[in-house]
């Protein structure tokens, strides 16, 4: 089969020299487009990281694609609707991140409590003061998780190390998760107005879309703390900038923006069409929010460890050896 791995670095480009024996294969760095796929167009097989928007603008350029195999979980990069019409299959990566994920919640969890980053920052001027750097501690408070997933599970077992209380909301509530792990379950909006601390670990979905906006932010605690390690379009940001504004929220820790690709490159903004309202509102949202002081975002680096790497490129090795062979896993269409 004719395989083009995108955004590939050099070492997952070495790793995937184990499916040269039986493919054609070719890797490149740049990630997939609409101006690059006509170079790609006979592959059979794609597999790229989620900085490639595989819609139906760059799709309609490979007639032959039988499979795209995601370098991630989250699939909402990909036009499912577009694949499941042109019988293309789709093969994610399941869980190669559940730890990963939970422990960089809590490392902008721990900076957000205790002002790490103006604290380092003042240092690095010669500056030692203590000044507006009174932190809060994690033992005592109640930490609300929003979604008992893979990595939801994980960040309780974390938390429970912490000695914090949890709360929990799912729509799909697991009691025996619950038992094992000395967690209880509410409806979302008394999670809100309970937790100190609302980490949130969901999939991006048309109900996930906003699901925090100025109503549950007015149902929060005032001082709480809001993490946000999984999609950036579950939080309104408009509505999470006034909630800073008006100190509602004493800080927030995000690992994911909407309309990441735009911050990341702003040119995009130029190249394409103009966005509609909502893209822009968030996109000059999203600027405002970069500039809050008790604001920390990472570009999206929460699955970005030596070991969780390893194991989303063995996994995809592994999903396009297994499709090629007639026994598809970790399809997702």
């Amino acid at each position: 089969m004719k395989v083009v791995i995108f955004e590939a670095e050099e070492w997952e480009a070495r790793a995937c020299r184990a499916l040269s024996g039986n493919h054609e294969l070719t890797c490149v760095k740049e990630r997939l487009t609409s101006d690059n796929a006509a170079k790609y167009s006979d592959a059979e097989v794609i597999s790229t990281f989620i900085n490639s928007r595989l819609d139906a603008e760059v799709l309609r350029h490979f007639p032959e694609l039988r499979l795209i195999a995601t370098r991630s979980t989250g699939h909402d990069h990909i036009d499912l609707a577009w694949c499941a019409a042109e019988d293309i299959e789709i093969a994610n990566v399941p869980d190669y991140g559940d730890v990963t994920v939970a422990e960089h919640s809590f490392a902008l969890m721990l900076a957000a409590a205790r002002y790490l980053v103006p604290a380092v920052e003042r240092t690095r001027r010669g500056n030692f003061s203590q000044d507006d750097l009174r932190g809060i501690e994690l033992r005592g408070k109640t930490l609300g998780v929003v979604g008992t997933g893979r990595i939801g599970r994980r960040a309780i077992e974390i938390a429970r190390g912490f000695g914090m209380n949890v709360v929990a909301f799912d729509v799909d509530p697991d009691s025996s998760a619950a038992a094992n792990l000395g967690f209880t379950y509410l409806p979302f909006a008394e999670l809100l107005s309970q937790a100190d601390i609302v980490t949130l670990h969901l999939p991006a979905t048309p109900q996930t879309q906003d699901l925090l906006s100025d109503a549950e932010f007015a149902a929060m605690k005032t001082g709480a703390l809001l993490i946000n390690t999984a999609r950036g379009n579950i939080v309104s940001v408009p509505a999470l900038v006034r909630a800073l504004a008006e100190g509602k929220l004493r800080a927030a820790g995000l690992d994911v923006l909407p309309q990441e690709p735009l911050v990341r490159e702003e040119a995009e903004v130029f190249r394409g069409p103009p966005l509609e309202k909502e893209n822009l509102e968030a996109l000059v949202a999203n600027h405002v929010l970069l500039r809050f002081p008790n604001v920390i975002v990472t570009p999206h680096v929460a699955y970005n460890t030596h070991e969780a790497v390893a194991r989303i490129i063995e996994t995809t090795i592994e999903n396009i050896e297994a499709f090629a062979m007639g026994s598809p896993k970790n399809l997702i269409v």
